[in-house]
């Protein structure tokens, strides 16, 4: 005669999903504590990557992006960026009032805008319903630029001091409270205050 069959093997089998649960909640948690920002770049303290990307069309006025705009003896600011990227999109008002902040004007402070493998149309689009906080933005269709930047996925930042060197690389959403606690202390560094 068999033994009677209990529920302890149907909760088993419930197993896989609550660890999966429980691992997928743990890289949550850790994606917004902030850490990935403090990920280093091998390219701190070395000249930006020369490239030469064309404007995003559709921009009326608005030039296209290179190595040689980042050495012209300001701070620049290179926002990598996508339409379809979602953290980018919550990031775009504090981009905005960065380049609305008349502080960072007097000082010379430049932002410039990289859109990583997106469609033109898209990227307009993503600009125009948004605002454009860009002085520059330059389209890379196929992410070769950013690849040689050594970004891990977008959104990222990059502080460039007039002489085109990395200071420093901020990786994820920009908010409120990091572009006031981390990137404008960055910034006054890479301007030599």
């Amino acid at each position: 005669m068999s033994e009677p069959v209990t529920a302890e093997p149907s909760r088993l089998r419930f197993l896989p999903l609550v660890l999966f649960a429980l691992l997928a909640a743990l890289f949550l948690i850790r994606l917004f504590a902030g850490d990935a920002s403090r990920i280093p770049s091998a390219l701190i303290g070395k000249p930006a990557p020369t490239f030469a990307l064309p404007a995003l069309g559709g921009l009326e006025n608005m030039p296209g992006l290179s190595t040689e705009d980042l050495r012209k003896g300001h701070v620049s600011l290179v926002n990598i960026f996508a339409s379809w990227c979602a953290p980018c999109r919550q990031e775009h008002p504090v981009l905005i009032a960065m380049a609305r902040d008349e502080r960072l004007k007097e000082k010379g402070v430049e932002i410039y805008g990289l859109s990583y493998k997106d469609e033109a149309a898209n990227a307009l689009g993503f600009l125009q319903e948004g605002g454009n906080p860009f002085k520059r933005v330059g389209a890379d269709p196929a992410g070769r630029t950013a690849i040689d930047f050594g970004v891990y996925g977008v959104p990222e930042t990059f502080v460039i001091k007039g002489d085109g060197t990395i200071a420093y690389k901020f990786i994820g959403p920009l908010t409120p409270s990091a572009a006031a606690t981390v990137l404008l202390p960055e910034i006054e560094k890479a301007i030599g205050k």
